[in-house]
């Protein structure tokens, strides 16, 4: 059964973000992409939670990403996408590669929330 495996939180400005997030729950970032991706470590490995990302906020005016965006772990996002679609889901941001490490998709459901469904893929490029 797909569950949340990582969240992102868009940004404006990343140094700002970062700024805030540290401050205000001690969480920990390592640069992923320069100027556009950071990891972020919420907490200890073995105990219960997530870990997630910041990201350089993507889209233009009227369909920019604002959110904080919970993404769900599927074994194929390509056939994941096709029943979202079906079920009147609404493309936030296409299908899209995160180097090295998986596939990435972002939809809105019917009450107009933005998540993430993500397939990991060591070769995506």
């Amino acid at each position: 059964m797909p569950r949340p495996i990582h969240f992102e939180i868009h940004a404006d400005d990343l140094r700002r973000a970062r700024g805030f997030y540290e401050a205000l729950f001690g969480w920990t970032f390592t640069e992923y992409m320069p100027d556009f991706y950071h990891l972020i470590t919420t907490g200890p490995e073995g105990e219960p939670g997530i870990n997630g990302g910041l990201v350089k906020r993507q889209g233009g005016q009227g369909d920019r990403v604002v959110a904080f965006v919970c993404t769900i772990g599927v074994p194929d996002l390509d056939a994941a996408i096709a029943k979202f679609k079906s079920l009147d889901g609404r493309v936030a941001l296409d299908k899209h590669a995160i180097p090295k490490v998986g596939w990435n998709f972002y939809g809105k459901d019917t009450e107009d929330n933005i998540f993430g469904m993500h397939q990991p893929d060591p070769n995506a490029a």
